[in-house]
């Protein structure tokens, strides 16, 4: 019988080293297909952030590069600018995109810099230890905020993908999220919308994606998923906040 399902040659052979229900590694084979699927897995060059996604050079089969915290745009953009022939994209959680690298998103996306962003949003500080992210959720309890997130003293959280796509020159922002099959077969769709528009050098793009964290939430990766469908969906929608005119 033949197979009809296999590991993406974009990815490694690698265990990875999340944790059991963590999304990342859902979120990393969509990346990979992607660039099977497009054929450009010897242009691309991924940046690694620092978090839990930082070991992220190992569990791929082409060429990465290691970020400080929060400079993964940085990093990205010097390498577009100096080699645009290539397929570049940062792979970023809330703590490092939306906290230390706030505003290297923001500039890099005004810019225009032609790469892509793929934004892993969990609502917590995974790697170091579940202190409250600036997309914590109000009320939500983190080892910094045990009491729950306090909207009066921090704010409400960031809504990156709204936020990004209010600026004038980003053209594809979209958030999704990989908790059911149906959410999984969408948010491939929007990869591969931002890497065909930057294979283009149309636009510079970011695909958010929901994600879980059992661990620090201290729930099952089932009672996770459905936390996250109950209070993370409501406050950050799904859908495509900009595209290409």
């Amino acid at each position: 019988m033949a197979k009809t399902y296999k590991k993406p040659e974009a990815l490694s052979d690698q265990h990875t080293h999340y944790c059991p229900g963590c999304t990342h590694g859902v979120i990393h084979r969509l990346v990979a297909e992607v660039i099977d699927e497009l054929g450009i897995r010897g242009r691309t060059v991924g940046i690694a952030p620092v978090g839990c996604a930082v070991l992220a050079y190992n569990y791929f089969t082409f060429d990465f590069q290691e970020a400080a915290h929060g400079r993964a745009p940085a990093v990205a953009t010097g390498i577009k600018r100096v080699r645009p022939d290539l397929i570049v994209f940062t792979y970023q959680g809330d703590g490092d995109l939306a906290s230390i690298g706030m505003g290297e998103i923001i500039h890099a996306a005004n810019r225009g810099e032609k790469f892509t962003t793929i934004f892993v949003n969990n609502t917590v500080y995974g790697m170091t230890g579940g202190q409250m992210a600036p997309t914590t959720l109000p009320g939500q309890r983190t080892t910094t905020s045990p009491a729950g997130r306090d909207v009066e003293d921090v704010g409400m959280p960031f809504k990156i993908a709204e936020l990004i796509s209010g600026l004038q020159t980003p053209a594809y922002i979209s958030r999704q999220t990989v908790l059911k099959p149906k959410y999984i077969v969408r948010g491939k769709k929007a990869i591969k919308k931002a890497f065909q528009y930057q294979m283009e050098g149309r636009c510079f793009s970011l695909v958010e994606f929901v994600s879980t964290c059992p661990t620090n939430w201290g729930m099952t990766p089932v009672e996770s998923i459905q936390w996250a469908e109950e209070n993370m969906l409501p406050y950050y929608q799904l859908g495509e906040f900009k595209t290409p005119e």
